[in-house]
Protein backbone atom coordinates (compact mmCIF):
# COMPACT_ATOMS: atom_id res chain seq x y z
CA UNK A 1 0.00 0.00 0.00
CA UNK A 2 1.10 3.26 -0.92
CA UNK A 3 0.46 4.99 2.39
CA UNK A 4 0.96 8.46 0.72
CA UNK A 5 -3.05 7.63 -1.15
CA UNK A 6 -4.41 11.38 0.13
CA UNK A 7 -8.00 9.89 0.08
CA UNK A 8 -6.35 6.68 1.94
CA UNK A 9 -4.87 8.85 4.94
CA UNK A 10 -8.26 10.60 5.21
CA UNK A 11 -10.30 7.49 5.40
CA UNK A 12 -7.66 5.61 8.05
CA UNK A 13 -8.46 8.95 10.04
CA UNK A 14 -12.21 8.17 9.27
CA UNK A 15 -12.25 4.48 10.40
CA UNK A 16 -11.61 5.04 13.90
CA UNK A 17 -12.57 2.00 15.73
CA UNK A 18 -12.82 -2.16 15.24
CA UNK A 19 -12.47 -5.05 16.90
CA UNK A 20 -10.27 -7.78 17.90
CA UNK A 21 -9.82 -9.98 14.91
CA UNK A 22 -11.72 -12.40 14.44
CA UNK A 23 -14.65 -11.36 16.09
CA UNK A 24 -16.73 -8.35 15.77
CA UNK A 25 -17.00 -5.61 18.49
CA UNK A 26 -20.91 -5.44 19.23
CA UNK A 27 -23.10 -2.60 18.04
CA UNK A 28 -23.87 0.05 20.35
CA UNK A 29 -27.78 -1.26 21.47
CA UNK A 30 -29.00 2.63 21.05
CA UNK A 31 -27.84 2.06 17.34
CA UNK A 32 -28.05 -1.62 16.76
CA UNK A 33 -31.52 -1.17 14.70
CA UNK A 34 -31.19 1.72 13.41
CA UNK A 35 -27.60 3.07 12.61
CA UNK A 36 -25.54 5.86 13.13
CA UNK A 37 -26.48 6.99 9.22
CA UNK A 38 -28.83 6.36 6.60
CA UNK A 39 -28.34 6.82 2.81
CA UNK A 40 -28.24 10.65 1.40
CA UNK A 41 -25.76 11.37 3.90
CA UNK A 42 -22.39 13.57 2.51
CA UNK A 43 -19.34 14.12 4.38
CA UNK A 44 -16.33 16.84 3.00
CA UNK A 45 -13.07 16.72 4.35
CA UNK A 46 -10.05 18.85 4.05
CA UNK A 47 -6.55 17.63 4.10
CA UNK A 48 -3.98 20.08 5.57
CA UNK A 49 -0.14 19.97 5.20
CA UNK A 50 2.35 21.81 8.07
CA UNK A 51 5.79 21.34 7.71
CA UNK A 52 7.68 24.47 9.80
CA UNK A 53 5.93 27.69 9.21
CA UNK A 54 4.76 26.26 6.18
CA UNK A 55 0.82 25.71 6.52
CA UNK A 56 -1.43 24.88 3.43
CA UNK A 57 -4.37 23.02 2.35
CA UNK A 58 -3.66 20.51 -0.30
CA UNK A 59 -6.92 19.08 -0.94
CA UNK A 60 -10.36 17.57 -0.33
CA UNK A 61 -12.47 13.99 0.55
CA UNK A 62 -16.18 13.85 -0.33
CA UNK A 63 -17.49 10.81 0.63
CA UNK A 64 -21.38 10.11 0.22
CA UNK A 65 -23.86 7.04 0.62
CA UNK A 66 -26.84 6.00 -1.28
CA UNK A 67 -28.76 2.59 -1.35
CA UNK A 68 -27.73 0.04 -3.86
CA UNK A 69 -29.93 -3.12 -4.63
CA UNK A 70 -30.66 -6.07 -3.36
CA UNK A 71 -27.73 -8.69 -2.88
CA UNK A 72 -29.09 -12.34 -1.85
CA UNK A 73 -32.11 -10.85 -0.89
CA UNK A 74 -30.57 -8.48 1.57
CA UNK A 75 -30.06 -4.81 1.08
CA UNK A 76 -26.90 -3.19 -0.20
CA UNK A 77 -25.41 0.48 0.41
CA UNK A 78 -23.17 2.14 -2.02
CA UNK A 79 -20.44 4.17 -0.39
CA UNK A 80 -18.19 6.25 -2.59
CA UNK A 81 -15.47 8.20 -1.14
CA UNK A 82 -13.25 10.52 -4.14
CA UNK A 83 -10.33 12.43 -3.43
CA UNK A 84 -8.39 15.08 -4.94
CA UNK A 85 -5.91 17.84 -4.81
CA UNK A 86 -6.39 21.42 -5.03
CA UNK A 87 -5.82 22.91 -9.07
CA UNK A 88 -2.45 24.76 -7.66
CA UNK A 89 -0.99 21.93 -6.56
CA UNK A 90 -1.87 19.46 -8.97
CA UNK A 91 0.96 21.24 -10.43
CA UNK A 92 3.56 19.98 -8.01
CA UNK A 93 1.65 16.48 -7.42
CA UNK A 94 -1.67 15.12 -8.67
CA UNK A 95 -3.85 13.30 -6.69
CA UNK A 96 -7.64 11.88 -8.12
CA UNK A 97 -8.52 8.68 -6.21
CA UNK A 98 -11.70 6.84 -6.26
CA UNK A 99 -12.81 4.48 -3.48
CA UNK A 100 -16.17 2.70 -4.10
CA UNK A 101 -17.76 0.13 -1.42
CA UNK A 102 -20.94 -2.00 -1.22
CA UNK A 103 -21.69 -3.82 2.13
CA UNK A 104 -24.76 -4.93 3.88
CA UNK A 105 -27.20 -2.40 5.38
CA UNK A 106 -28.59 -4.97 8.37
CA UNK A 107 -24.44 -5.80 9.23
CA UNK A 108 -22.39 -3.47 7.65
CA UNK A 109 -20.13 -6.29 6.60
CA UNK A 110 -18.82 -5.64 2.73
CA UNK A 111 -19.45 -7.45 -0.47
CA UNK A 112 -17.22 -5.57 -3.46
CA UNK A 113 -14.80 -2.68 -3.21
CA UNK A 114 -13.51 -1.08 -5.78
CA UNK A 115 -10.10 1.44 -5.33
CA UNK A 116 -8.65 3.53 -9.01
CA UNK A 117 -6.10 5.55 -7.68
CA UNK A 118 -4.51 8.31 -9.85
CA UNK A 119 -1.44 9.94 -8.05
CA UNK A 120 1.77 11.97 -10.05
CA UNK A 121 2.96 8.83 -12.46
CA UNK A 122 1.81 6.11 -10.42
CA UNK A 123 -1.86 4.60 -10.55
CA UNK A 124 -3.36 1.30 -9.36
CA UNK A 125 -6.76 -0.82 -9.32
CA UNK A 126 -8.29 -2.99 -6.44
CA UNK A 127 -11.31 -5.06 -6.93
CA UNK A 128 -12.59 -7.06 -4.26
CA UNK A 129 -14.93 -9.67 -4.12
CA UNK A 130 -16.01 -11.04 -0.49
CA UNK A 131 -16.85 -14.78 -0.11
CA UNK A 132 -19.94 -14.71 2.09
CA UNK A 133 -19.55 -18.32 4.14
CA UNK A 134 -16.04 -18.10 4.54
CA UNK A 135 -15.13 -14.17 4.50
CA UNK A 136 -12.27 -14.83 2.29
CA UNK A 137 -11.74 -12.04 -0.54
CA UNK A 138 -11.32 -12.79 -4.35
CA UNK A 139 -8.83 -9.90 -5.27
CA UNK A 140 -7.73 -8.60 -8.06
CA UNK A 141 -4.83 -5.49 -8.25
CA UNK A 142 -3.79 -4.11 -11.45
CA UNK A 143 -0.60 -1.77 -11.85
CA UNK A 144 0.57 -0.26 -15.08
CA UNK A 145 3.53 -3.65 -15.08
CA UNK A 146 1.08 -6.42 -13.68
CA UNK A 147 -2.02 -7.74 -12.90
CA UNK A 148 -1.96 -9.81 -9.55
CA UNK A 149 -5.26 -12.24 -9.40
CA UNK A 150 -5.12 -13.54 -5.46
CA UNK A 151 -7.06 -14.82 -2.36
CA UNK A 152 -6.81 -13.27 0.22
CA UNK A 153 -7.55 -14.66 3.93
CA UNK A 154 -9.95 -12.45 5.30
CA UNK A 155 -12.34 -13.28 8.53
CA UNK A 156 -15.55 -11.96 9.64
CA UNK A 157 -13.85 -9.07 10.88
CA UNK A 158 -11.66 -8.11 8.03
CA UNK A 159 -12.99 -4.92 5.77
CA UNK A 160 -12.47 -2.95 3.12
CA UNK A 161 -10.88 0.94 4.50
CA UNK A 162 -14.33 2.42 3.54
CA UNK A 163 -16.95 -0.15 4.82
CA UNK A 164 -14.61 0.26 7.73
CA UNK A 165 -15.48 4.09 8.43
CA UNK A 166 -19.39 2.97 8.55
CA UNK A 167 -18.97 -0.23 11.11
CA UNK A 168 -17.00 1.88 13.02
CA UNK A 169 -18.94 4.44 13.54
CA UNK A 170 -21.66 1.96 15.10
CA UNK A 171 -19.54 -0.09 17.82
CA UNK A 172 -20.41 0.58 21.52
CA UNK A 173 -17.78 3.05 22.49
CA UNK A 174 -18.48 2.57 26.12
CA UNK A 175 -17.66 -0.67 26.12
CA UNK A 176 -14.10 0.89 24.80
CA UNK A 177 -11.61 0.54 28.26
CA UNK A 178 -9.38 3.86 28.26
CA UNK A 179 -5.39 3.04 27.07
CA UNK A 180 -6.22 -0.50 25.42
CA UNK A 181 -4.43 -1.28 21.62
CA UNK A 182 -7.56 -2.72 19.87
CA UNK A 183 -6.31 -4.60 16.92
CA UNK A 184 -7.79 -3.58 13.37
CA UNK A 185 -8.09 -5.72 10.33
CA UNK A 186 -8.16 -4.06 6.64
CA UNK A 187 -7.63 -5.29 3.31
CA UNK A 188 -5.77 -2.79 0.30
CA UNK A 189 -3.95 -3.97 -2.56
CA UNK A 190 -2.52 -7.04 -1.92
CA UNK A 191 -2.22 -7.31 1.71
CA UNK A 192 -4.15 -7.63 4.59
CA UNK A 193 -3.28 -4.92 7.47
CA UNK A 194 -3.28 -5.42 11.33
CA UNK A 195 -3.04 -2.54 13.24
CA UNK A 196 -4.91 -1.00 16.32
CA UNK A 197 -6.72 1.98 17.74
CA UNK A 198 -6.66 3.02 21.02
CA UNK A 199 -9.55 4.81 23.15
CA UNK A 200 -8.08 8.21 25.27
CA UNK A 201 -11.28 9.41 26.27
CA UNK A 202 -13.88 12.67 26.17
CA UNK A 203 -12.08 15.83 24.75
CA UNK A 204 -13.88 19.45 23.65
CA UNK A 205 -12.25 19.79 19.95
CA UNK A 206 -11.87 22.97 18.40
CA UNK A 207 -12.38 22.16 14.31
CA UNK A 208 -11.21 24.98 12.36
CA UNK A 209 -13.73 26.58 10.54
CA UNK A 210 -16.33 25.03 12.22
CA UNK A 211 -16.01 25.78 16.14
CA UNK A 212 -15.79 23.29 19.12
CA UNK A 213 -17.42 19.94 19.11
CA UNK A 214 -17.78 17.48 22.24
CA UNK A 215 -15.41 14.72 21.21
CA UNK A 216 -14.32 11.18 21.32
CA UNK A 217 -10.62 11.05 21.13
CA UNK A 218 -8.80 7.90 19.93
CA UNK A 219 -5.12 6.83 18.86
CA UNK A 220 -4.33 4.80 15.80
CA UNK A 221 -1.11 3.18 14.76
CA UNK A 222 -0.69 3.94 10.89
CA UNK A 223 1.66 1.81 8.26
CA UNK A 224 4.61 1.97 7.56
CA UNK A 225 5.28 3.69 3.74
CA UNK A 226 5.89 6.36 2.13
CA UNK A 227 4.62 9.29 3.85
CA UNK A 228 4.87 7.12 7.61
CA UNK A 229 7.76 5.72 9.41
CA UNK A 230 5.18 3.07 10.94
CA UNK A 231 6.17 4.57 14.51
CA UNK A 232 3.93 7.62 14.14
CA UNK A 233 0.20 7.28 15.89
CA UNK A 234 -2.79 9.49 14.02
CA UNK A 235 -4.68 11.00 16.46
CA UNK A 236 -8.45 11.56 16.07
CA UNK A 237 -11.58 12.69 17.03
CA UNK A 238 -15.39 11.51 16.80
CA UNK A 239 -18.34 13.58 17.49
CA UNK A 240 -19.84 12.12 20.93
CA UNK A 241 -23.29 12.24 19.68
CA UNK A 242 -25.57 9.51 17.99
CA UNK A 243 -23.81 10.18 14.32
CA UNK A 244 -20.61 9.51 15.22
CA UNK A 245 -19.07 11.69 12.73
CA UNK A 246 -15.34 11.81 12.30
CA UNK A 247 -14.45 15.35 12.53
CA UNK A 248 -10.42 16.16 12.88
CA UNK A 249 -7.23 13.74 12.52
CA UNK A 250 -3.69 14.98 13.09
CA UNK A 251 -0.31 13.04 12.61
CA UNK A 252 3.25 13.30 12.07
CA UNK A 253 4.67 12.46 8.88
CA UNK A 254 7.96 11.43 7.50
CA UNK A 255 8.66 15.74 7.11
CA UNK A 256 6.17 17.58 8.73
CA UNK A 257 2.51 16.37 9.63
CA UNK A 258 -0.71 16.37 8.23
CA UNK A 259 -4.42 17.01 9.64
CA UNK A 260 -7.83 16.53 7.99
CA UNK A 261 -10.70 18.34 9.06
CA UNK A 262 -14.68 18.33 8.47
CA UNK A 263 -15.66 20.98 5.99
CA UNK A 264 -19.35 20.09 4.99
CA UNK A 265 -22.17 17.66 5.93
CA UNK A 266 -25.62 17.22 4.44
CA UNK A 267 -28.60 14.79 5.60
CA UNK A 268 -27.25 13.12 9.00
CA UNK A 269 -29.50 10.96 10.51
CA UNK A 270 -29.45 12.65 13.96
CA UNK A 271 -29.10 16.06 15.27
CA UNK A 272 -25.58 17.24 15.41
CA UNK A 273 -25.87 18.25 19.05
CA UNK A 274 -22.05 17.81 20.08
CA UNK A 275 -21.27 20.63 17.62
CA UNK A 276 -20.90 23.21 21.13
CA UNK A 277 -23.30 26.53 20.35
CA UNK A 278 -20.70 29.34 20.06
CA UNK A 279 -23.08 31.82 22.78
CA UNK A 280 -22.45 28.57 24.94
CA UNK A 281 -19.83 30.13 27.17
CA UNK A 282 -21.09 33.58 27.62
CA UNK A 283 -24.60 32.28 29.24
CA UNK A 284 -22.52 30.58 31.71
Amino acid sequence: MRASDLICVLLLFLAAALPAAGQCMPLDPALAAGKAFSPGERLTYIAHYQWGALRMDVGTADVSLDVDTLYGGRTLLHATAVGRTYRFWDMFFKVRDTYESKFYQDDILPVYFHRDVHEGKYTVLNYYRWDPATRHIDATVVKPDRTVDTLLPGHGCTFDILTLLYHARNMDFDALAQGVNNPVSFAIDEEIFDIYFRYIGREVKKVPGKGSFRTLKFAAKVVAGEVFTGEEEMIIWVSDDMNRVPLYFESPVRVGSVCGRLAGWENLKYPFNSMIPKNAKKKR
